[in-house]
């Protein structure tokens, strides 16, 4: 029987000092494992509290040393989001249109304007023949009527249409200047006239005219409900109207200084650029009511007559209607002219 080499046993002595130790101590030894290991951390260095991070078994435990854990990165934290405010733009603010004004219309009856009872007072005759007092008439009317256009552009308002016609004392013509100017502007192709006989303790409007009594103005102002355009009367003469000055009253200058008062006058205007109110005003120093007046018009005509007014009256009439912005003088009854100038001789009146 062939012999065999007797294989010693791990525990017997003819093993060698080397081969001693389990079978992981001598696969570290023979395979140099140690050099895998981290160098031991002193004492001193290693940090306060648990550990983290990889674990080590001591050698010669029956488990492996599980694989290193690697740290979990944390993650980064979103960038803030900058977020711009959105610009709103304001929306334009676009202006209101202006409110259109209706124009006040006159639907009162008409009424037949007698020529020949005009042409007897001496007044201006509509149709008839172009006299000398109609030409001096169209004078006066003409720088009236570009004096409210420059009050119109200078921002006066409905004040700019109205003229209020006055003189210092009676008998000194203004009625008789009031009319002729109405018929005057009356003939006018682009402008209409309203007579106002604003005369209330003597109104003459009607009479020179012709006209039967109505309701007027001091009806308007002491009753609310009545409306103006109600009391206004209509001619036969193209463009003219009237409004006669009503029934009389102990409190007609306070009336006159009422904000209904203005009211009314406003309304007389609504609308209608091209219409100038005349008011034919009692004399300046004989009734109050002519100084609350010059307050609501924007020009005045003094009518003085020639013979007769005195330098101390057209001063004190002056004074008392100072609430005007533009005062004009009309002479009146002059029999003369100092530069010659005799209106109508062209059309054969002057001779």
């Amino acid at each position: 029987m062939t012999e065999h080499t007797r294989i010693p046993l791990p525990d017997s002595d003819e093993s060698s000092e080397a081969e001693k130790g389990s079978l992981i101590e001598r696969v570290v030894r023979n395979y140099d494992l140690t050099r895998l290991t981290p160098p031991p951390i002193p004492e001193s260095a290693q940090p306060v509290g648990p550990r983290r991070g990889r674990r080590y078994r001591k050698v010669g435990d029956d488990a492996v040393a599980p694989a290193a854990t690697a740290p979990q990165a944390t993650p980064a934290e979103p960038a803030p989001e900058v977020v711009h405010p959105e610009v709103i733009e304001p929306a334009p603010v676009r202006a209101a249109p202006p409110a259109v004004i209706r124009p006040l219309v006159f639907t009162g009856e008409q009424h037949k304007i007698d020529r020949q009872h005009l042409r007897e007072q001496g007044m201006i005759v509509p149709e008839g023949s172009v006299s000398a007092l109609f030409e001096e008439f169209r004078i006066v009317k003409r720088q009236l009527l570009a004096n409210a256009a420059k009050l119109a552009e200078k921002g006066m308002g409905p004040a700019a249409q109205r003229i209020l016609v006055c003189s210092p004392l009676p008998g000194e013509g203004k009625t008789y200047t009031s009319v002729n100017l109405a018929l005057a502007i009356a003939a006018e192709k682009e402008c209409e006239v309203l007579l106002v006989d604003a005369d209330f303790a003597k109104p003459s409007v009607l009479s020179t005219l012709g006209m039967p009594g109505s309701k007027g103005l001091m009806d308007v102002l002491a009753d609310p409900s009545l409306d103006v355009a109600d009391c206004v009367l209509g001619t036969d003469i193209g463009g003219l109207w009237v409004l006669p000055a009503g029934n009389s009253t102990t409190s007609d200058s306070e009336y006159l200084g009422s904000a209904r008062c203005r009211e009314v006058f406003d309304r007389l205007v609504a609308g209608a650029p091209n219409r100038i109110v005349i008011f034919d005003s009692p004399p300046a120093l004989a009734a109050s009511p002519a100084a609350e007046l010059a307050k609501h018009a924007g020009q005045a005509v003094l009518v003085a007559r020639a013979d007769r007014t005195g330098q101390t009256a057209l001063e004190d009439a002056i004074s008392l209607l100072a609430g005007c912005p533009n005062i004009q003088l009309l002479l009146n009854g002059v029999h003369f002219s100092p530069s010659g100038r005799r209106f109508g001789a062209y059309y054969g009146y002057g001779g």
